[in-house]
Order: C-alpha cells, then sequence, then structure tokens
C-alpha cells in the first residue's frame, strides 16, 4: 500500500515542531491547511457527452505572504497528496526566504487520454471555478505535473474575464507574451543542479568525474539533465512512464530528447539496457536525482540505493523511515524542499515582475536564482553541521518551520 503523503508531511513536520518547542495550539495549527476547497468541473466533451472531474485547492498557510503553489493534472490525484505538496510548498517558500505562502492544486484526470480542447475546458473552468480564492495578492498557481505555460494562459484568461480585472501576477509560470519569463520552464531543472552543486563543492567532488542518473524525464528531469552536462557530469541513467534506460558509459542528453521527442517514450532507446523505474533507482552512481513523483524511495528499496548523494528533484520522493535508512548509509540527501525550490523561487521573480513592471533579462534572472539557492543550501548546512545527529532535511525543517512560527506569533495568529 502506497504511503499517504499527507501523513508523512505531518510526520516531518512533528519533529521540527517538537525540536523547536512550538506550543500545542501553534503546532495544531501548522499541521493542517488553513484552507481546503473542493468542487466539481463539469464540461462537454468532444464526443458531445458531459464529463465531471474533481479539483482541489489547499490553501496551506500565508502567514510570510500570499499562498502560492503549482496545479497538477493527474488521475491519481487525491485530496491528501494535494494538502502535503501545499504543506511542503509552505515550508519551501519559507525556507528560500520568499515573502510566499504555500498552496497547491489538483483536478483528477488523465491528460493522456483528453485532447487538447478538452484540457482547455478543464482549465477554464478550474480557473471559473476558483476564481474568488486566487489572486495577485491571496492565492497565486503555477504549472505542476501534466501542466505547463498554456494551461496558465487559459486560466489567466478565464480568471480575469470572471473578475474583470488584468491581473497577470495571479499565475506564474506564464507564456513570456503573457507576462512570462524564458527563465521560468528551466529553474527547477536549474536549481537541483545549483543545489547538487554546492553539494560536490561541499564533499569536494570533481563533476567531470561524477555521474548522475535521474528518474524522471519530464520538465525537471530534462533541465536537471542539461545542467548537469554543462557542469560536465556523465548522466548514465534516464527514466520515463515507460521504464528506464542505462548505460555505464553515459548517454547524452540531446541523444534522449530527440528519441523522446520522436518516439514518445525512451523506451528501446539504442545502446542502453533498459529496466524498470525501481531497478534504475538502485544502480551505482555519484549523485541520484527523483525528478518523478512522490514516495519512490521507500524502506522497502532504501538499502539498495549505491549513490552519494540524492537531489530531490521531485516533491516528497522518500519516506520517513527510507530517509532514516540513508542517513544510516551516509548518504547525503538534499531535501526536496531546498532541492527542488528553483521553481517557486523562478516564480516569485515572474510575480515580482508581473507586479512592478520591471522587465528582467534572463543573466540576472539566472544570477538572482544562483543567489537565492546558494544561501539557502548554505543556511540548511549551517544549521545541519551545528545541530547533532540530525538529517538534511530536518535542518530544513528547523529554518523553514521556525521563520513560519515566528511569522504567526508575530500577527497574533496563537
Amino acid at each position: 500500500m502506497k504511503n499517504n503523503a499527507f501523513i508523512e508531511s505531518q510526520k516531518q513536520f512533528d519533529w521540527a515542531a517538537k525540536q523547536l518547542n512550538l506550543d500545542k495550539k501553534l503546532r495544531t495549527s501548522l499541521r493542517y491547511p488553513q484552507n481546503f476547497i473542493q468542487k466539481r468541473l463539469i464540461i462537454r466533451g468532444d464526443d458531445g457527452r458531459i464529463k465531471t472531474f474533481t479539483a482541489f485547492r489547499s490553501q496551506y498557510n500565508n502567514a510570510l505572504g500570499p499562498f502560492k503553489g503549482g496545479l497538477r493534472f493527474h488521475p491519481e490525484e487525491t485530496a491528501d497528496t494535494v494538502r502535503a505538496l501545499s504543506a511542503w510548498m509552505t515550508w519551501k517558500c519559507s525556507l528560500t526566504g520568499l515573502p510566499l505562502g504555500g498552496g497547491k492544486g489538483g483536478v483528477v484526470c488523465n491528460p493522456k487520454k483528453l485532447s487538447e480542447k478538452e484540457l482547455e475546458k478543464i482549465s477554464k473552468a478550474y480557473a471559473k471555478k476558483f476564481a474568488k480564492h486566487f489572486g495577485p495578492w491571496k492565492d497565486i498557481p503555477a504549472p505542476d505535473v501534466y501542466t505547463n505555460s498554456q494551461t496558465m494562459a487559459w486560466m489567466l484568461e478565464a480568471y480575469e474575464q470572471s473578475m474583470g480585472i488584468s491581473a497577470p501576477g495571479t499565475f506564474t509560470g506564464k507564456p513570456i507574451e503573457l507576462g512570462g519569463h524564458e527563465g521560468r520552464t528551466e529553474a527547477t531543472g536549474l536549481g537541483v543542479v545549483i543545489a547538487a552543486r554546492e553539494a560536490m563543492k561541499h564533499f569536494g567532488m570533481n563533476p567531470k568525474k561524477s555521474t548522475v542518473i535521474i528518474q524522471g524525464f519530464g520538465n525537471v528531469g530534462q533541465y536537471t539533465a542539461k545542467h548537469f552536462e554543462k557542469l560536465g557530469l556523465k548522466i548514465i541513467g534516464y527514466s520515463d512512464s515507460s521504464g528506464a534506460i542505462f548505460n555505464k558509459n553515459g548517454i547524452k542528453f540531446e541523444d534522449a530528447l530527440e528519441f523522446k521527442i520522436k518516439n514518445k517514450s525512451l523506451r528501446k532507446f539504442p545502446k542502453s539496457e533498459a529496466m524498470s523505474n525501481e531497478k534504475l533507482l538502485e544502480q551505482n552512481c555519484d549523485i541520484l536525482v527523483p525528478a518523478a513523483l512522490e514516495n519512490v524511495i521507500t524502506e522497502k528499496n532504501a538499502d539498495k540505493i549505491k549513490a552519494k548523494i540524492i537531489a530531490e528533484g521531485a516533491n516528497g520522493p522518500t519516506t520517513v523511515k527510507a530517509d532514516e535508512i540513508l542517513y544510516n548509509n551516509s548518504i547525503f540527501v538534499i531535501p526536496d524542499l531546498l532541492c527542488n525550490a528553483g521553481g517557486v523561487v523562478g516564480s516569485y521573480f515572474e510575480w515580482v515582475q508581473n507586479n512592478s513592471g520591471e522587465n528582467w533579462t534572463l543573466k540576472k534572472y539566472n544570477t538572482e536564482l544562483d543567489k537565492v539557492l546558494t544561501n539557502a543550501f548554505q543556511t540548511v548546512v549551517k544549521t545541519y553541521e551545528t545541530e547533532r545527529d540530525i538529517k538534511m532535511r530536518q535542518a530544513a525543517y528547523l529554518v523553514a518551520v521556525k521563520r513560519v512560527a515566528d511569522a504567526m506569533k508575530l500577527r497574533g495568529r496563537v
């Protein structure tokens, strides 16, 4: 049975709350979303039939600023997954020092079985149904699993029509023509590489003599691969939903991407060993990047992981019990709160520009991204080395939870 992501997120928070000695009322308040909204979306499909979809938005905490978080379309989406992701977004924004809170949304649907017109209808229906809960100073959605800049464009249009205003800052990850930024698409993957680069520096590792395995070949996995190659690392394994490919001599990113685009999957990629996603995680490498979905590293396979560093490109890929095993095996985990925060940091930059009228160059955008994430990494490592016998994830939680808790106290919410 799959671990409940929300329960996992609560366990992680509970540890930090205990270490920080938070009072009972504050602790209880921070264990659950401030608001959780569930609605039904109704559209007419291409075949003329009425189709109904369940939709969620979890607004976890806004003590530091407006709710901020992605929106995913996924056939296995659940209320608890959305709650967990909104909690992680809260701690992620806090950890990186952003003036934002955490939120997350989801629609239970299978995008692979829907036409573009049907996806447009679902996107616009979602934005209209949740319009009163959104706004540039209230709640700011962004793309996530199986959503993209086009999704945000449809939602922005529906939101502005519903509210009778122009407010591009309500959504981030938009097309450039609608106020997005060219750096946003690569920000999460680039952020993973920035965090991994700092970890390699910490351990004195030579990037040109290091190997990487990337599980997941969507937006995050692809741009992680692209920027790892720029650093000189050799990528020896990739995977997508069809399975995994492995070659200890390396697989060039451009070759894998070209094959994926042409064949719609990595399956049957030439000059590579085919294997399952699960087996790929267990191969020898210096850096392992789980960049797919949550709960892929558990107590069942954690002992089989051979990487020196795990860079969590996905949200919640490692369970609490697995974390303990990895720690005991001296595997250094860069937690999701820190490792994949490039996306929300990049979204923050887009939001800042939308609300100020500025227009940053790509160089400034990426330079600022590097500064924020490098500073966050150093802050977490300092806590990690100062406190006794704690994991990097716990160090990240101590920093993040304390900032939100302090904001709650200053506001008099407890």
